[in-house]
């Protein structure tokens, strides 16, 4: 089950943004699996994409669609089958899932923005997302959050959404997100797939900016198994609404969505497949903050650490060996401390002499943990999470196709 995530509760609709989800049995029957999101006229969109050099058709057709200027009117999401690895024909269907959701909204096929989620190197029966679109249509709806996090999974046990306020010169503003993912996760720009979106006001160029700044705290601090996807997409919507936002009042929304962004990545780690444990692995004192996140992705990545922490077994040696591989330039190891919580594990280059191993057996029965690395090299600092290795783990994938 995952580590201490709650259903989503209490989603704040925004104005202008309807969403509609059906049952289009892309790949499995009877479940959601296909989704339209409409935006009103005025709306702004802005993402960033996977950097798999695999990337899926929908990515090169939205990355296509953005660079039009065009207003986005509508994105439509598809779970079972990422059209990835699926060359011309992949495009075709991409291109063809647009057309046939803009024929029903009355508006061009580029200023759709498509997304798919699922098995990679398999045809998209797009046949089947058209014939899904209509039911998607008629039950759009401002209050349909829940039901859109729903549609848009896959491996996932749970729906992953949220909402936040921020007030904004006297008025409530509203960022409300969803977004999917449980395996194959180790994003280079974001998730899975991401969606999120506010009831404000903000120009194009603000918004390109605050969606990378978002990403970057956020969804590019995760990893469930280092696997980067081919169909990773976050995107940012701006209904419109009210005067343009500039200055302290757009800092204030950009914590928003800073905020919405943080708590759907995490819920992506604490739903990663076969995941026991939640795992903050924080690196401080770097010269940089690339160097403190290179370490600890180090340590996020070793299928060493992770199934010791699945253990529970204090065998956090594996700790310091993944530190020393990292490649940091000219580590001092003889210099850092590494903490399991609030217990010293290791210091000047050994075991620490006041540790315990009862000490660290405790911590590690914990549902969640951190583990603390100060590098005593600078003042920059670096935050990634990730969960543990478990047996289901490789069920869940061993049987994914099945």
């Amino acid at each position: 089950m995952p580590v201490n995530l709650p259903i989503p509760k209490e989603l704040l609709a925004i104005p202008g943004v309807r969403l509609g989800a059906a049952k289009a049995n892309i790949r499995k029957p009877d479940r959601l699996d296909l989704l339209v999101i409409e935006l009103a006229e005025g709306a702004k969109v802005a993402g960033v994409f996977t950097k798999n050099r695999f990337c899926a058709a929908p990515v090169h057709v939205c990355r296509e669609n953005l660079a039009t200027g065009k207003g986005i009117r509508a994105l439509v999401v598809n779970t079972g089958n990422a059209n990835a690895g699926t060359g011309e024909e992949g495009m075709t269907n991409a291109r063809k899932t647009c057309s046939e959701l803009a024929a029903l909204l009355g508006c061009d096929a580029d200023r759709i923005l498509p997304f798919s989620t699922g098995v990679i190197l398999e045809p998209l029966p797009v046949e089947r997302v058209a014939a899904g679109l209509p039911a998607c249509i008629s039950n759009l709806s401002e209050e349909n959050w829940l039901d859109a996090a729903k549609a848009i999974m896959t491996t996932d046990i749970q729906p992953k959404a949220c909402s936040r306020e921020v007030e904004i010169d006297g008025r409530k503003v509203v960022a409300t997100g969803i977004a999917k993912g449980s395996g194959m996760i180790h994003p280079n720009m974001a998730t899975m797939l991401g969606f999120v979106a506010i009831d404000a006001n903000v120009s194009r160029e603000n918004l390109d900016k605050m969606v990378k700044d978002a990403a970057n705290v956020s969804f590019n601090r995760i990893t469930v198994d280092g696997d980067t996807s081919t169909n990773d997409s976050f995107m940012l919507m701006a209904n419109g609404n009210g005067p343009e936002l500039e200055g302290a009042e757009l800092d204030a929304l950009r914590g928003a969505v800073i905020d919405a962004s943080i708590y759907l990545a995490q819920a992506i780690v604490r739903d990663g497949e076969g995941a026991t444990k939640f795992i903050s692995i924080v690196v401080e004192e770097g010269l940089n903050e690339e160097e403190c996140a290179k370490v600890a992705f180090s340590i996020a990545h070793s299928p060493l650490v992770k199934t010791a922490f699945f253990a529970s077994d204090p065998n956090l040696g594996r700790i310091l060996a993944a530190i020393g591989y990292s490649e940091v330039p000219n580590l001092d190891v003889n210099d850092l401390s590494v903490w399991l919580d609030d217990v010293l594990v290791a210091e000047k280059g050994g075991r620490a002499a006041s540790y315990r191993e009862e000490d660290g057996a405790r911590i590690m029965k914990q549902d969640e943990i951190s583990v603390r690395v100060a590098l005593k090299r600078g003042n920059a600092a670096a935050t990634v999470w990730t969960c543990d290795f478990s047996y289901d783990y490789v069920k869940i994938n061993a049987d994914y196709r099945s």
